[in-house]
């Protein structure tokens, strides 16, 4: 068992598969992209270097969803984290104010640009305003996840705007990932707004395109935006021209597409709640995206149970500041959600 002792990050379990392996590990889509993120790419024509602040008639296209907007209030990047790396180092030195439980890869993107996370506290994995107005004084931007990998939450609209007017006055940063608003059960997304806004997005999760590595940033203060291209110039250069073609093409399809994905990912959802629920587990239950956060006495030790024994791949909380937890991803076959529960409950039994 002194493997367990290794669990210290996701890297020993990302791209494990095959061998009746079920992984409720990556938050990676099973689902098909549209047919049309793949459809009349032309690789010859883009074997080039290409703008480092992204395709111009891709940024269009972007505009287009955000009010008031133009081609040039855009950086099209190498997935969300790439953005997110600019973004901090662009904006320098500072704190920055972010939810407990995160996703596992904010305090190290936070730290490597010289910043130092603070770290929010939740009820019944919502952000706690109270909480948020004792710590944010001190901090020079904040980072909302909404809805949350890992908790599947999804912040109260009034949450949202009271953050909103209260960083607007003290001068703060917000900095919103969204990469899963599209994949809300229960309302529509709000999309925070204002000068000290900073909005970051990907093509992964609503297109199915993970492995495309499509991001962007979004910004009305066109000093950030100015920045992270200088910053952009000397690390990555132009984002993949090719996968900004599929980009492109996934925009153009039918909005039928996302509301057909959001069926399948409720429908999933209920399952792996009532599944977990009905195993004695408690758990908030997920809002969108598609993770769940359930408790669990030791978690080390059933992370590599389920692994070692089992096949099952789980997440440990611990990687997201939650460390009575695991995390598992629903974004996988309903059949393989059911077969990866009864294994579960197994080694729960054992354990």
């Amino acid at each position: 068992m002194n493997i367990i002792k290794n669990l210290d990050s996701p890297s020993i379990f990302i791209g494990k598969q095959g061998n009746g392996i079920i992984s409720f590990g990556s938050g990676q889509p099973d689902l098909p992209p549209p047919k049309e993120a793949i459809e009349g790419i032309d690789i010859r024509h883009d074997l080039r270097y290409g703008l480092i602040q992204g395709e111009v008639v891709l940024r269009e296209a972007l505009s287009k969803e955000y009010p008031t907007s133009t081609a040039d209030n855009f950086v099209i990047t190498n997935g969300a984290s790439e953005a997110l790396d600019l973004i901090f180092r662009a904006i320098g030195k500072g704190k920055v104010l972010l939810p407990k439980p995160y996703y596992y890869s904010y305090p190290p993107i936070i730290k490597l640009a010289g910043m130092e996370p603070v770290f929010l506290d939740l009820k019944e994995g919502r952000i706690d305003l109270s909480d948020f107005n004792k710590k944010v004084k001190d901090c020079k931007a904040v980072l909302i996840n909404s809805p949350s990998n890992p908790t599947g939450r999804v912040e109260a609209i009034e949450t949202l705007k009271e953050i909103e007017s209260l960083t607007r006055k003290m001068n703060i940063y917000i900095i919103s990932d969204e990469v899963y608003k599209d994949l809300i059960y229960e309302r529509e997304n709000y999309h925070i707004k204002g000068e000290h806004v900073i909005t970051v997005n990907s093509f992964s999760k609503t297109y199915a395109m993970c492995g495309v590595r499509v991001g962007y940033l979004w910004s009305s203060d066109q000093s950030i935006v100015n920045k992270t291209i200088a910053i952009k110039t000397h690390t990555s250069m132009n984002t993949n021209l090719v996968a900004q073609d599929m980009a492109l093409g996934a925009m153009n399809a039918p909005k039928e597409y996302i509301i057909n994905q959001k069926k399948i990912w409720r429908q999933r959802r209920d399952s792996i709640y009532h599944g977990l629920c009905e195993l004695g587990l408690d758990l908030w239950k997920p809002e969108g995206a598609f993770y769940v956060l359930p408790k669990v006495k030791k978690p080390k030790e059933l992370v590599w149970k389920l692994y070692n024994d089992f096949k099952v791949i789980t997440y440990l909380g611990e990687w997201f500041g939650a460390p009575d937890r695991i995390r598992l991803s629903y974004a996988l076959d309903q059949n393989e959600i059911e077969e990866g529960l009864s294994r579960i409950k197994q080694a729960l039994k054992e354990l």
